[in-house]
């Protein structure tokens, strides 16, 4: 078993001063925190797997190809992959779960 306590990754993605912090690789898939502040720019470019976003904490919208929707706390995205996808007006800090499948290269 692997566990993780959402604060102590928060304190490592801040400390590593990235907005986003691997913290598990497996066979099949990794999961990462994510993190943009109130105003920032998300600069994501499409991926080459399918994505779960789980939003932790923050409002802001993504747009996922054409689709617009507001996300805050407890918010589930799917984003097929090579799927253009942004986070954009956010409004509170932003924090989001991603699993990657297959794993992020």
């Amino acid at each position: 078993m692997k566990a993780f306590r959402l604060d102590e990754l928060e304190a490592e993605r801040a400390a590593n001063e990235g907005a986003y912090l691997q913290f598990l690789r497996e066979q099949n898939m990794s999961v990462g925190l994510y993190a943009l502040d109130a105003g920032d720019q998300d600069p994501q470019k499409p991926h080459n797997q399918d994505e779960v976003y789980f939003v932790v904490s923050g409002r802001a919208a993504i747009t996922v190809g054409l689709e617009t929707t507001q996300v805050a706390r407890g918010s589930v995205i799917y984003v097929p992959a090579g799927v253009a996808h942004k986070f954009h007006h956010i409004t509170e800090d932003l924090r989001v779960l991603v699993v990657f499948s297959p794993p992020e290269r």
